[in-house]
């Protein structure tokens, strides 16, 4: 058993993000090459400024929000939650300083990030079995949700229990001397992790983790590093 918790929290991980960034540079030099468009995708009448208004149309989804204002509201939801919970990772590394401008614990939100998340993969994925959504998904879709959703949940259930109901057996520093030990290639894996009430959970959360940064390049995912790039297209 400690040999699968060593592979899944070490050697895995390190293959997953070698995946992941070749992955998805082999994916953008492909699309880079891609023979151009015959025809423009720009807007027409012109408006300006352009790139502010490529960048409302990335973030803001004004299209979606005109024509599907539910779905706009878990997307938005989504997103925002998102970038909380990209920033609680951040600080599982070591704190900055900046992140503090609202005085939190590790992670913001006291596990309200985790919930709204997992609230809107369940939305997005119940969505793919009604018509017309269930006649455009392909198996993908229902793969990759479900895995960041599985993914999410576990992860969640750890912030959950040390917020909620005071169950800390991980500390935050744990966390840190791990992943900064393995963001500097020398490996070390605290006893707490490997021998403590949240040992499974972590596995399980790392293991999907790193089933879906394998994944990713090679998903529709792949369009969230387009988009500001599509955009500025159509704006010209």
């Amino acid at each position: 058993m400690e040999t699968l918790y060593y592979f899944v929290l070490v050697p895995m991980v390190y293959i997953a993000v070698a995946i992941f960034f070749i992955g998805t540079g082999v994916r953008l030099i492909t699309i880079y090459r891609a023979p151009r468009h015959p025809t423009t995708l720009q807007i027409f009448p012109e408006k300006a400024p352009k790139w502010l208004l490529a960048l409302y149309d990335t973030f803001l989804f004004p299209t979606i929000r005109k024509h599907k204002p539910v779905f706009w509201v878990f997307l938005m939801l989504f997103h925002m939650a998102l970038f909380l919970l990209i920033i609680g990772h951040l600080e599982l590394f070591r704190e900055f300083s900046v992140f503090q401008i609202i005085p939190h614990t590790v992670f913001l939100g006291r596990g309200v990030v985790g919930l709204i998340l997992s609230i809107c993969l369940l939305f997005f994925l119940f969505r793919r079995f009604v018509s017309p959504v269930r006649e455009l998904s392909v198996p993908e879709d229902y793969y990759l949700l479900i895995l960041l959703f599985l993914t999410v949940l576990f992860g969640s259930q750890m912030d959950w229990a040390r917020t909620w109901y005071g169950y800390s057996s991980v500390a935050v520093e744990d966390y840190q001397t791990y992943l900064l030990s393995l963001l500097f290639l020398e490996p070390e894996l605290p006893e707490s992790l490997m021998y403590s009430g949240h040992s499974f959970m972590l596995i399980v959360h790392v293991f999907l983790a790193n089933l879906f940064l394998m994944f990713f390049p090679f998903s529709q995912s792949m369009h969230s590093f387009l988009s500001l790039p599509m955009n500025k297209l159509r704006r010209g």
